[in-house]
């Protein structure tokens, strides 16, 4: 606690300086985090279906590599779960260290995985096992980010500093596209042998830079007043021990916030993962493609800001509304686009569907661990987040693959499938209570 102690003695411009420091770790390590998990999505579009399921039907062995993705996801709720009951007992700060450190060696790992022409099966096997581990890992490292960034930040300014937070996914996105950009420009059979492997690998240099950058900031002072409360309480008056308790007596915030968000996660996963493959099959070249998807991911940081700092002012359900509601509009034009087999036309679907979706994305941290009070925070934000993402994201791309083989390649049931997911989460948007202006020093 003595990073704490440090901070409460701190004068007002001080603890500006040292919340600034926090939000850009945040920043830096979820930027780290989604390069390793997101560089999976790429890698499942353009090199596992080859590596790990040769010889099955080409759009066969896109939907088992994309199953292999959906591990991650199905990980993501434990990881908020366990993360988030020691990060609500313990604090926020050594959880985030832990995490980082989970995601990093698993994603170096997977750079070692030898294919199913030297191990058979097996290479499948072990994908999807450090898939989990990945999984768990940003199941932890989302909430403990949000929250050091948020409980650090001016009131009126909470959407804006959670932002960055969710700034830190199209950064890694960005990262880990123009990384495994560059490699498949290699021939496709040394891609396919070793060139895919190089981004994995350079995990383990982010990793130490992360953990630089982690073990230097100070711990949530609104999570250590709250500890400190407890512990002056009766112990008939004390939060329950586990904080999971506390989240699940109150499971209309939980099942709302999931619903709520699942929308903005399926949309948001299609774009790496089905619409790269999409585009490539109707004949954009493929590291056109993927450059074409970082540069749309570059431009959409700022958009992610953005509608975190509008949400401040308008409130974050609005704002969220909106977005989902002008991408719906948007998916027939985009995947005609996508279609073109023109980069320029590919990179055109990718920014505006990425600056719409940040409309909705940028308040959506805030909007999330609002919801939640101090000592039970970390686990319902992290609980709520990670479940929106399983049911919106996980099965998405092997949904929407599934769906566009079987309708013998229409887009039609892709957009369908889509829309319906997205009118659902803006009905639960609009009937979870606007957060913008909550306490979060109250304990509930």
């Amino acid at each position: 606690m003595s990073g704490t102690l440090q901070l409460t003695h701190m004068s007002t411009s001080a603890q500006r300086k040292e919340a600034r420091r926090v939000i850009l770790s945040s920043y830096l390590g979820s930027t780290i985090e989604f390069y390793d998990f997101l560089l999976y999505a790429t890698a499942a579009a353009v090199a596992f279906p080859k590596v790990f399921f040769a010889g099955t039907d080409p759009w066969v062995g896109v939907v088992a590599a994309y199953a292999t993705f959906a591990a991650g996801y199905v990980a993501r709720p434990l990881g908020g779960i366990i993360f988030g009951h020691f990060g609500d007992r313990l604090g926020r700060k050594g959880m985030l260290i832990v995490s980082m450190a989970v995601m990093g060696i698993a994603s170096t790992l997977i750079g070692f995985i030898p294919g199913a022409n030297v191990i058979g099966p097996w290479g499948a096997v072990i994908l999807v096992l450090l898939r989990v581990l990945q999984g768990i890992a940003v199941g932890g490292e989302w909430g403990g980010a949000a929250l050091m960034a948020l409980e650090h930040s001016d009131p009126k300014r909470r959407g804006f500093a959670a932002s960055f937070v969710n700034a830190g996914a199209p950064s890694g996105a960005v990262l880990g596209t123009v990384v495994m950009g560059i490699f498949s420009a290699l021939p496709q059979d040394a891609f396919l042998a070793w060139g895919w492997r190089v981004p994995f690998l350079l995990s383990f240099g982010l990793l130490l830079v992360g953990m630089f950058v982690r073990v230097r900031i100070s711990e949530s002072p609104i999570f250590s007043a709250a500890v400190a409360a407890e512990a002056s309480k009766g112990a008939g008056q004390r939060a329950p021990k586990a904080p999971l308790l506390a989240v699940l007596r109150r499971p209309k915030a939980l099942v709302f916030i999931m619903l709520a968000g699942a929308a903005g996660f399926g949309l948001q996963v299609v774009l790496p993962t089905f619409s790269v493959t999409y585009a490539v099959s109707k004949g954009a070249p493929q590291q056109g493609v993927l450059y074409a998807f970082a540069a749309a991911s570059a431009i959409s940081i700022a958009f992610v800001l953005l509608g975190g700092r509008i949400s401040d002012r308008l409130g974050r359900r609005p704002v969220m509304v909106v977005g989902l509601v002008l991408f719906v509009a948007y998916l027939f034009p985009m995947f005609g686009l996508l279609g073109s087999g023109n980069v320029w036309l590919v990179l055109l679907a990718f920014t505006v569907a990425l600056i719409l979706h940040s409309t909705l994305y940028g308040p959506l941290a805030a909007f999330v661990s609002e919801q939640f009070g101090t000592t039970s925070r970390y686990t319902g934000a992290a609980l709520g987040y990670q479940l929106a993402t399983l049911i919106g994201a996980g099965f998405t791309p092997g949904i929407v693959a599934s769906l566009y083989k079987d309708s013998g390649e229409s887009i039609g049931a892709v957009v369908a499938f889509l829309a319906v997911m997205s009118i659902v989460s803006a009905v639960f948007i609009l009937l979870t209570r606007e957060s913008k202006d909550n306490d979060l020093t109250t304990v509930r």
